[in-house]
């Protein structure tokens, strides 16, 4: 060292110190990679950088020990060097300036600023590093090897468990996370489409159900003629078939099938009942999402909802659920349900048969849906007893006025979205 100039020890310091910026930002990076973006680039294996890197990360103390190794190797011999330097320059009494100064230097030029362009931009500097960390890896992998195996022993004595593995699965919430911060790299649309799937596991047959005073279907019972007035007539490709009451069903059977038939005028009661198929029941608090691939297991479109005790609540279809995810298959919200009526004051009037659901997710509004399922359920709970009309409430910051009442269910109410007081 004594016989190298002093201007070459400031040009080896110098080349120290980048080397410690590379190996500071390189850590930096690697660590601040987006591991799923990560997983992608690495399986098209167009981008070798990211295939490097990501072998790298799957044995990440084998990395660390590496960029360690190095890291502290160059700084221990910059310190040397600036000692030297020191020394040459003022004497023993230069030494305390010396260090002084280069750890000034080290941890701007270094350390903070590397490591806040590798965090800004990990990508840039990661890739090109593990090109030159993976066959560096393989020349030093005894001596990492053995400082691996020496600080797992010392985390080993302080208990840390070495065989625990990260989880880096992401769960429902911190995938909405995800979804909702993708910006404009998903439209908002496929966005809503996104959340609304993971919201399937949170919603059950029962919230979405027709209810069971609204099913449309053939009585066996009837008149025949009023059999063919409902099926020529019917809205719906499939109806159920029962004798007397929904609890009595026999199954259910394709309109397509009768009309077949009826074209030919062959169609009879016979026939009718040789058109049935089984029908398919289903418990009321099943997930939506279980349902979803309940009905694809089992080739149906739709189902009856039954309670504990196996009586029919309701049907739910496929549709239904499909619904959920992409919304109503009708364009104009206010008038695709029959249910909600708008008025020329911008206030809305609501049947009490309504399904709350159903109104929040066609008008984007927020009423409470645990609880009751149907507006009318709604208004009686918060007021704990039958009201008369001209009754006011407020509900969630909607206000509500009781207008029409029938016996002891409230048939209309007005709800008013634009008063509504934000909590």
């Amino acid at each position: 060292m004594q016989d190298i100039p002093l201007s070459g020890l400031f040009a080896l310091l110098f080349l120290l110190l980048l080397l410690s910026a590379c190996f500071s930002s390189s850590e930096t990076g690697l660590m601040a990679l987006n591991r799923y973006r990560l997983r992608h680039l690495a399986k098209n294996k167009k981008n070798h950088g990211a295939v490097k890197a990501s072998k790298l990360l799957e044995k990440p103390d084998r990395l660390i020990g590496l960029i360690l190794l190095g890291n502290n190797f160059v700084n221990i011999l910059a310190s040397s060097i600036a000692t030297i330097i020191a020394l040459r320059i003022g004497g023993e009494g230069a030494i305390a300036i010396g260090a002084g100064l280069l750890t000034l230097v080290v941890l701007i030029f270094s350390e903070v600023a590397p490591k806040t362009v590798a965090a800004l931009y990990p990508e840039k500097i990661a890739f090109p590093a593990a090109l030159i960390y993976y066959p560096l890896l393989k020349l030093l992998y005894p001596i990492v090897w053995v400082v691996n195996i020496l600080a797992n022993g010392v985390l080993r004595i302080a208990g840390v468990k070495m065989d625990a593995e990260s989880n880096v699965n992401l769960s429902a919430e911190e995938l909405r996370t995800v979804v909702n911060e993708a910006g404009a790299l998903i439209p908002k649309r496929h966005q809503s489409m996104l959340l609304s799937i993971l919201d399937l596991e949170k919603v059950t047959v029962e919230d979405i159900m027709v209810p069971r005073n609204e099913i449309n279907g053939i009585d066996l019972n009837d008149d025949w003629h009023e059999i063919i007035e409902v099926l020529t007539h019917s809205q719906h490709t499939r109806l159920p078939v029962y004798r007397d009451d929904i609890n009595q069903i026999k199954g259910f059977i394709h309109i397509r099938n009768v009309l077949n038939l009826l074209a030919q005028k062959r169609f009879n009661m016979e026939n009718l009942e040789e058109m049935i198929r089984e029908p398919y029941f289903v418990p009321e608090a099943t997930p939506l999402n279980t349902q979803l691939l309940n009905f694809q297991r089992q080739e149906r479109r739709i189902g009856l909802v039954v309670d504990e005790y196996g009586d029919i609540e309701g049907l739910v279809t496929l549709e239904d659920i499909l619904e959920e995810i992409v919304g109503e298959f009708t364009t104009d919200p206010a008038t695709s349900i029959k249910d909600i009526h708008p008025q020329q004051d911008g206030s809305f009037l609501v049947d009490g048969s309504a399904n709350i659901r159903e109104i929040n997710r066609l008008m984007k509004w927020n009423l409470p849906t645990k609880g009751p399922k149907t507006f009318n359920g709604l208004i009686l709970e918060h007021l704990e007893n039958i009201p008369e009309p001209g009754t006011s409430m407020l509900v969630n910051g909607y206000p509500i006025e009781i207008v029409q009442i029938n016996g002891s269910i409230v048939k209309t109410a007005r709800i008013s979205p634009a008063l509504r007081k934000k909590k």
